[in-house]
């Protein structure tokens, strides 16, 4: 009875077959960053400040660096559905979080979530920093911050603030100086900012603190009464209304901003490589003045720098929303 022959490569030709695909996949792995689309995933809607500014971002570092990039806005969960869908990606840079500044609250809102964004990110950069104003309805008989504190003292649980949505920082703002002034007032959250800002033409709601452009040309017109801006001086483009700090209240003092992070455990080179390139993007005046049109500050730095910024927020903003007693709908 005769054998089934066995057929087998001859060991020289398996040893090359096997180097072969050895220095494929180093070659691979070789390829220099970024050498693939990079993601970024925004946790807001697009048209916000924060699709906006990764936009602008994006376009600079294609312009400059000759990358791919695409922006894909993710909203909801109180920015949730961002952070997870960034932590489930490899660590290796090709998927970028946009962060701000709701994102800070999540730990404490949301202690059980899934990701934290001081513990489970990598930070690139802060791209940019921007302040709210606090404006009246032209209704309401007060002209600086100091007669509004003394009208809300006056009729404590009377008056009732609008906000953008519950943990955007319209309403973090409000619940912050309810605490600094010692008043108290009825936050009434917005789906739509557009109908928030018209409850506040029409007297629905007496005050809200809201990023500077969308209301400037309405403060001009008298449409609505701004008492101060959340910074410690006074803006470029509200040179004539009053800063927090001015008016009394320096710990008022308050910037909303946008940066990137990428997943724990990013290499280090490529968080650095991310973080010059996007530095030199900022340097930019065309990218400046998009950015001032906004109302945006470019910021940049180091990753480090951000990180610590981060840790700091969400300390900050926990004691907010523990001493407020803020808590989810």
């Amino acid at each position: 009875m005769s054998e089934t022959p066995h057929f087998r490569l001859p060991r020289r030709t398996f040893l090359l077959g096997a180097l072969a695909a050895s220095l494929s996949a180093h070659q691979v792995a070789a390829q220099p960053y970024p050498s693939n689309l990079i993601r970024i995933v925004v946790p807001t809607s697009a048209g916000t400040p924060p699709d906006i500014i990764s936009r602008l971002v994006a376009d600079g570092l294609a312009a400059n660096e000759g990358w791919r990039l695409v922006v894909e806005d993710r909203p909801g969960a109180l920015q949730t559905i961002a952070m997870n869908d960034v932590s489930g990606r490899p660590a290796d840079g090709y998927t970028l979080l946009t962060m701000s500044l709701p994102m800070m609250v999540t730990p404490t809102l949301l202690p059980k979530a899934e990701t934290r964004p001081d513990a489970d990110f990598d930070p690139v950069v802060k791209i940019s920093t921007s302040y709210t104003v606090l404006v009246t309805t032209p209704s309401l008989s007060v002209n600086s911050l100091p007669e509004l504190v003394a009208l809300l003292k006056s009729k404590p649980g009377k008056l009732n603030f609008a906000s953008a949505g519950f943990g955007t920082p319209s309403h973090l703002i409000g619940e912050m100086f309810a605490l600094q002034a010692g008043v108290h007032a009825t936050h009434v959250p917005y789906q739509q900012f557009s109908q928030a800002i018209a409850d506040l033409i029409g007297g629905n709601v007496e005050y809200m603190f809201v990023t500077t452009l969308p209301v400037i040309d309405l403060i001009e017109t008298g449409k609505l009464r701004a008492l101060a801006v959340t910074a410690t001086a006074r803006i470029a483009a509200l040179k004539n209304v009053p800063s927090v700090a001015e008016a009394g209240f320096p710990d008022l003092v308050t910037a909303d901003w946008i940066g990137f992070a990428a997943r724990r455990g990013t290499p280090a080179e490529i968080t650095l490589q991310l973080n010059k390139a996007i530095n030199k993007v900022l340097a930019e005046p065309k990218i400046r003045a998009s950015l001032d049109k906004i109302g945006a500050v470019p910021v940049g730095g180091t990753a480090a720098e951000f990180g610590d910024g981060i840790r700091s927020d969400v300390a900050h903003w926990a004691k907010i929303v523990k001493d407020a007693d803020i808590k989810l709908p």
